[in-house]
This record gives structure tokens, sequence and C-alpha cells, in this order.
């Protein structure tokens, strides 16, 4: 599940600022990665809403 992926990806982001600052490339494509699994959510999220209002 995303969640879960979001949350993992979320620890790793912080553990790599923490070893190697906020500017590094390996902080900053991690930070990129966050991004994409989090608008992943969001589209997924508003995809159900639009289902059932569809559906009701």
């Amino acid at each position: 599940m995303v969640i879960n992926e979001i949350e993992l990806k979320r620890k790793a982001l912080i553990k790599t600022a923490m070893q190697y600052g906020l500017n590094s490339n390996k902080t900053i494509e991690c930070s990129q990665e966050l991004d994409i699994l989090l608008l992943q959510e969001i589209k997924w999220s508003k995809d159900i809403t639009k289902q059932k209002q569809v559906t009701n």
C-alpha cells in the first residue's frame, strides 16, 4: 500500500538528511521520491472520491 511506502520513504528521508545534510543530492533525490509517492496518494484519493460521488 502506498501509505506504508510513504512512511518508509519519509523515514529514509530523515535519515538521509541527518547523514548527508539537507542540500545533498541524496537528500534531494529522496525528497523527490517522497513527493511522487504523496502525489500518487493524492491522485488515488481524488479518484476514490469521484467514484463515490458518481455512485451516489
